[in-house]
């Protein structure tokens, strides 16, 4: 996830970058190349595994940061003129790029037309342009699922096993009713927060987010609104133990088992682990309320001005193949977006023994097939942190919630400044 840092730090990174890293002023070799990734996410295993089958290229692989200043990095080096030659954009952060096609290589140009059938249309559609022009390919998906405490799931009376929770809950009102049967039986809260675990899972189920169709502003939807108002419904449940995502207090209620459920994309497994290493076994995976919809990606793109931009492109093609992919979740962890894979026994069968061996393959590809296309555009970002931050402060009591949804309108007004 993203991690925050001071202005000061990210102009120093972009400075840093923009100064000493940048492909366009650097070697001008055809077999070697500037990557600018992620940090913390382990991309030098995959510049291993190419450079190892390709000892003749060379990669400058730099972890620029987090997400945030990735994005913020190549926002600088754009118009700056130093630009690597393949770069990892998120996919919240992919709209604001797409508002600029000319900025990057249209892939078509290299081939993409040839490989976009390998990938879920609906994660192509974010990086294609009206024109039909390809600005980036997609390295991952984040599938949606709910992971529990079989433990604490046992205690209060409820079923344990993963197909049977999963029945529990087809919908979001049927998951609120089983918190308040647990809440009945235990005294405790039943699930981390609402404003993550129920809003941006909700949100991201439909066939629209926050824009129409038409690509024109429509963050005040019926989808959005059903989304918000079944998140004020869990919050007046009583169901949440009101602990922010990804704060020192969640993780600290995640290792004591204060909370017994956390809506979970599959990318947050990995900090579930590192975060409460102490439960090693008593999570399992179950489906998520409404079955499908996803939270995350990321695009590989190959900026204008790149000089090596074949190298670049030879890269993607072979580590972002439906084989690449496979080899890459089996490895990391990381959903593929080649639905090819989803039937491959090694996926299929690929378990997790901290989550109760649960088939994490199986269970978040599942979530992730039939999802309609939606339009991502470039004040997604911004709206979707004004509706989490209007129902945390609900969970805070500072919002009352019979006004949370105009004030939520009110700060998202203000954000995109219509």
């Amino acid at each position: 996830m993203k991690r925050v840092r001071s202005t000061v730090a990210i102009i120093a990174t972009a400075a840093l970058l923009l100064g000493g890293c940048g492909g366009s002023d650097g070697e001008s070799d055809s077999k070697t190349f500037e990557f600018w990734s992620f940090a913390n996410i382990n991309q030098k295993a995959d510049v291993d595994v190419y450079t190892k089958a390709h000892p003749d290229v060379r990669i400058k692989l730099t972890e620029v940061g987090s997400t945030t200043e990735t994005a913020q990095a190549l926002t600088a080096a754009l118009a700056g003129g130093k630009v690597p030659d393949l770069v990892l954009i998120q996919a919240d952060d992919l709209p604001k790029f797409m508002q600029s096609p000319d900025n990057f290589v249209d892939l078509t140009t290299l081939g993409a037309d040839d490989i976009k059938g390998n990938y879920l249309d609906w994660v192509m559609a974010q990086s294609t342009t009206k024109d039909g022009k390809i600005i980036g390919v997609p390295t991952d998906v984040g599938g949606l699922a709910v992971a529990y405490r079989t433990d604490l799931f046992k205690a209060a009376g409820l079923p344990t096993d993963r197909d049977e929770v999963s029945k529990l809950w087809p919908t979001w009102d049927e998951f609120i009713n089983v918190g308040k049967t647990y809440v009945q039986k235990t005294g405790k809260p039943f699930v981390d927060n609402t404003p993550t675990s129920v809003f941006f899972q909700a949100v991201n189920q439909g066939s629209q987010r926050y824009y129409s169709a038409d690509r024109k502003l429509d963050y005040d939807n019926e989808q959005v609104k059903a989304a918000f108002d079944v998140t004020l419904k869990a919050f007046s449940a009583g169901i949440s133990a009101k602990q922010g995502s990804f704060s020192s207090g969640w993780t600290a209620a995640m290792k004591k088992g204060d909370y017994a459920v956390v809506c979970s994309p599959s990318w947050m497994l990995s900090q579930m682990k590192t975060n409460a290493p102490e439960t090693d076994g008593k999570w399992d995976i179950a489906t998520i309320p409404g079955g499908s919809g996803n939270w995350g990606g990321s695009f590989l793109a190959i900026p204008k001005r790149a000089k090596n931009a074949k190298a670049a492109w030879n890269y993607i093609s072979e580590m972002q193949s439906p084989k690449g992919q496979l080899d890459h979740f089996l490895l990391q962890g990381s959903l593929p977006t080649t639905p090819s894979v989803y039937t491959d026994p090694q996926l299929v069968g690929k378990t997790d023994p901290f989550f109760s061996n649960a088939p994490i393959g199986k269970i978040y590809t599942q979530s992730v097939v039939g999802i309609k296309p939606f339009y991502f555009g470039p004040q997604d970002g911004p709206i979707g942190t004004e509706f989490l931050n209007t129902l945390t402060s609900v969970e805070q009591g500072k919002v009352n919630p019979a006004n949370a949804w105009d004030t939520a309108l009110t700060n998202v007004k203000n954000a995109v400044r219509e």
